[in-house]
Order: structure tokens, then C-alpha cells, then sequence
């Protein structure tokens, strides 16, 4: 193997875990190339995002914590309520990151994806958009790749970050894929009402769950979650009518955020999935990092955490002066594996409870003993 600083590494994917773990390899003086099969880097994309303390400390550990700080609205508690709006209860949200960072952070995600890429421009990583694989030839000392630009690459590693439905995945031989869970969630972001300075969730009424999350000073994000429907039964054209639909049953601030959802093509629709590959994620010098090897419902807020995790410990494990052998690819499965099925697990748990209608359910034990466990290091 080559010294580790003329090391070439080609991470595919620019979203959170791809950008994370670019910003970390190039600090430590690899060659690192990054291509993102969107022109717009995936900078404008989505409504909100929360980021517990355990994503927070991985976004401090790449020097980006003042500037998400800055930029998002951080809280220390969870309100239960009524549909009606009547607050119920207000739990403490476990510190997963420390005593020193907030339980919870709520953020506009393309603000948070502006901050990462910025961060990757920085690094001097060599950044290519509207561009993907089209092979990949695996040998003894690397991966030779052809890009759809007509060019190609030689790496000493590849890391496939390229989301949900990878398409590196299945390159590599790995069969599973993300599975419907039953439910799916309707998010559509909006200005933030007078008096909203946490999460607050609604058990009941026409949907499973109505909540909404700040996200800075000035706005929220707020999300229904439902049954999932055909998806050729609801015209994207009348996305916000039927989100709107769902949302004027709830009482609270619900009327105020109902009055801004308007636009259809700011309404965002997407099924609830669950996706666990067991085993190892990696074969050869192909190894997947988050969303690609694990994914699951946002229903206790941990899948950008743990894909920031991966990027985390895969990088640690890169730059430790290890051989990148088969033994440090499976140590890197071996570390999150526990770890990330925890959380895959309750977050599918909670949903199911929802779907079969388990009114006796121990959410709050389930939520509490997951989150405790993510105080550790991961």
C-alpha cells in the first residue's frame, strides 16, 4: 500500500455522511475525489432536519458546530399534545452528545447541506456534479472506475454514500434494499408561529402523528404521518391540498402553519423505509457508508446522526496507520453494527406499535433506553 498521504480515495454521494467523511479524509492529507450525481449538490433539497447531540458532536468534531449553531434553533425538550393543541406533557431530551451541546438542534436541511459543502470546497477534496459510475473493476491493489463523463479514475478505496437506493450497492453484490415500513410522512417547511421553541407531537387524530420542529428563529418544519397510500394515488399537483387536508383537524399553532401550505411543489411525500445490510458493508475496496448500508424511520430523529456517525468512525479507522485491508473494513462494520441496529430497530418498533394500534406500548422506555445508549462514544 501506498504512503497514506498519496492515498486515492473516491467517495460517490455529496450528501450528509459523503460530505462528512470527505471533509475528515482530506484534514488528514488524503486525495480524495467526490462526485454527486445532482448539478445542484442537493443545496436547495428538503425542509428541516433534526440533529440530536450525538449528530452535533460529529459536526463539532469537523469544526462546523458554530455555524450550525448559528444557523439553527436548539431546544432541550419534547411536548406531547391533544390533537386539539392542549400539551399534555414536556419531557427533557437526553443529552446524546454531552452535557456541553444541546439535546436537540432543529435546522433547515439546505442550510445545514450549504455549511457541508462549503466545508468540502474548502478542504481542496476535488468536487465533480452530474456525475456518476458507470463501472467499477475491483483488483488486488484498488478500483480502476469509468465515470459517465467518459473519463476514469484509479483508487486505492471507494466509498459508495449514494443514499436510500444505491446503485453501488447492488454493483457490488450486496442484494438487500430499503423495504415500505406501512407508513409515509408528508413535510412541507413554513414560517415559525409565536411560541414554537421545541418539537411537539400529536398522537391520533386523521393521522398517525402531527408535529413540527423549529428550525431557525424565523422558521419550522412540520410533518403528518400517515398510512402509506399508492403513490399513484395522490397527484403531486395536489400535494398541498391533501397535506392541508390532513392538517386542519389539529388545533394549537396547527391553523397558523396550515395557511402556508399552498404550494404543492414545496410539499414533500415520501414513504417510510427500513433497510438493515447485515454481514459487512463492504466487498474488496468498495465499502458503503450511511444511507447506503442502513436506513430507517425518523421516528426518534437518528438517521442523519448515524450516518454521520459511519463517516465518523470509517475515517478514524482510515487514518490510523492500519493496512486498508479486509480486517479494517469488517472492524469498521463490526463498531456500528450494534450500534445502528439499536436504532433501526425502535425506529421501526414505534412505528409498528402505531400500525397494530398497541395503545399499552412503552415508547417513552424504548425512546429513553435507545437514546442512553447513544451518549457513548460511537
Amino acid at each position: 500500500m501506498a504512503d497514506s498521504l498519496t492515498r486515492r480515495v473516491l467517495v460517490i454521494g455529496g450528501g450528509a455522511s459523503g460530505n462528512a467523511v470527505t471533509i475528515l479524509l482530506r484534514r488528514a492529507g488524503l486525495d480524495v475525489d467526490l462526485i454527486e450525481a445532482r448539478p445542484d449538490w442537493n443545496a436547495t433539497t428538503g425542509s428541516g432536519i433534526t440533529l440530536q447531540g450525538n449528530a452535533l458532536r460529529v459536526l463539532r468534531e469537523l469544526g462546523l458546530w458554530e455555524q450550525v449553531e448559528a444557523s439553527g434553533f436548539p431546544f432541550g425538550t419534547l411536548g406531547i399534545t391533544a390533537p386539539d393543541g392542549t400539551v399534555l406533557h414536556a419531557a427533557e431530551d437526553i443529552q446524546t452528545g454531552g452535557d456541553d451541546l444541546p439535546a436537540t438542534l432543529g435546522m433547515q436541511r439546505p442550510r445545514l447541506q450549504q455549511i457541508l459543502i462549503d466545508a468540502v470546497r474548502a478542504s481542496g477534496a476535488t468536487v465533480r456534479l452530474g456525475t456518476t459510475t458507470e463501472a467499477l473493476e475491483q483488483d488486488a491493489d484498488g478500483v480502476s472506475v469509468r465515470f459517465s463523463d467518459g473519463t476514469e479514475g484509479r483508487y486505492d478505496l471507494v466509498i459508495a454514500a449514494d443514499g436510500l437506493n444505491s446503485a453501488t450497492r447492488a454493483a457490488i453484490g450486496i442484494t438487500e434494499k430499503p423495504e415500505p415500513t406501512g407508513m409515509a410522512i408528508w413535510r412541507i417547511a413554513a414560517p415559525r408561529p409565536e411560541g414554537v421553541e421545541r418539537t411537539d407531537l400529536a398522537y391520533g387524530g386523521p393521522a398517525y402523528i402531527a408535529g413540527y420542529t423549529p428550525t431557525s428563529e424565523n422558521t419550522i418544519y412540520a410533518f403528518l404521518v400517515e398510512g402509506c397510500r399508492e403513490r399513484a394515488s395522490v397527484d403531486p399537483a395536489d400535494y398541498a391540498d391533501e397535506m392541508r387536508r390532513l392538517a386542519q383537524e389539529y388545533g394549537g399553532v396547527w391553523p397558523e402553519i396550515t395557511k402556508h401550505i399552498t404550494d404543492p411543489e414545496k410539499v414533500n411525500y415520501t414513504w417510510f423505509n427500513r433497510m438493515l445490510v447485515e454481514g459487512s458493508w463492504h466487498r474488496g475496496r468498495v465499502v458503503l457508508l450511511g444511507d447506503a448500508a442502513h436506513c430507517c424511520p425518523p421516528t426518534i430523529a437518528q438517521g442523519a446522526a448515524m450516518s454521520l456517525e459511519d463517516a465518523l468512525v470509517l475515517a478514524e479507522l482510515l487514518t490510523s496507520g492500519r493496512d486498508w485491508d479486509d480486517a479494517l473494513l469488517q472492524s469498521y462494520y463490526e463498531r456500528r453494527i450494534p450500534r445502528v441496529r439499536t436504532v433501526v430497530e425502535a425506529s421501526v418498533q414505534i412505528g409498528q406499535w402505531q400500525l397494530d394500534g398497541v395503545r399499552d406500548a412503552d415508547v417513552p422506555g424504548l425512546i429513553g433506553g435507545t437514546m442512553n445508549s447513544l451518549k457513548e462514544l460511537p
